[in-house]
């Protein structure tokens, strides 16, 4: 396994689980680490146990991206590893959506994709290396009943993360969608006795982030899923 060239990564959209995960496994690699969510307060105890940093962004608005990439330029240098991992979700029938929901649902889970994805990609062209990230779901590739919106905001991140594939593999920048097809194991969410490992361990899935930047480039994956070993597909 070819060992990881990359020294920066910046993780947009962090909380408690995959995202928190992702950071410790980064960092115990070796990585310096950026951490910025909506309320960067919060990510003040993460950021300590692992001598990261964390920011406040809304991933949403362009100014406040252009804003995050420049301070962890300025304070961390520019990170060539950016995870996203950012989503909002909203259900219901069909016919009782709420518009503004459905548009926040879009705006979160692809927008916000495309305004981290397009600085990252500034940063990491003059060099021809780098690595983004982008979590997925089940909803990546299915579209499920009283889900529109979150299918529709996962399948154009999945739409981007492709074309971006596509587009910049052969300069150098390694674009990789993973699809998380199943429920991540949490607090809240814990396997029952009688299956046990039915949801997703997020550091098991923070350790295929990791062998994901240490693919050789002559046999990268552009995308990934990953499932319990009891879930149906």
């Amino acid at each position: 396994m070819t060992e990881s060239i990359y020294r920066t990564a910046l993780i947009v959209g962090v909380g408690a689980g995959l995202s928190a995960s992702v950071a410790r496994t980064f960092s115990k690699a070796g990585l310096r680490i950026a951490l910025a969510a909506r309320r960067g307060g919060e990510l003040a105890s993460l950021a300590k146990e692992i001598g990261g940093k964390a920011f406040a962004c809304d991933a949403t608005n362009r100014t406040e991206v252009a804003k995050l990439f420049a301070d962890v330029e300025a304070s961390l240098g520019a990170p060539d590893v950016v995870v996203y991992n950012a989503s909002y979700r909203t259900r219901g029938p069909f016919v009782e959506l709420n518009p503004d929901d459905v548009a926040k649902t879009l705006t979160v889970s692809a927008f916000g994709g495309f305004l981290v994805a397009q600085e990252a990609t500034k940063r990491m062209l003059p060099s021809s290396q780098g690595a983004i990230i982008f979590t997925g779901a089940s909803a990546s590739v299915k579209g499920y009943a009283q889900s529109a919106p979150f299918a529709m905001g996962k399948f154009a991140l999945r739409g981007l993360a492709q074309s971006m594939a596509r587009e910049l593999s052969p300069q150098g920048i390694h674009v990789v969608h993973v699809v998380i097809d199943g429920g991540i194991r949490s607090a809240r969410r814990t396997d029952p006795p009688d299956r046990p490992d039915s949801t997703l361990d997020p550091d098991a899935i923070a350790r295929t982030y990791l062998d994901l930047l240490r693919q050789d480039r002559s046999a990268w994956a552009w995308e990934i899923e990953l499932r319990p070993w009891v879930e149906r597909f």
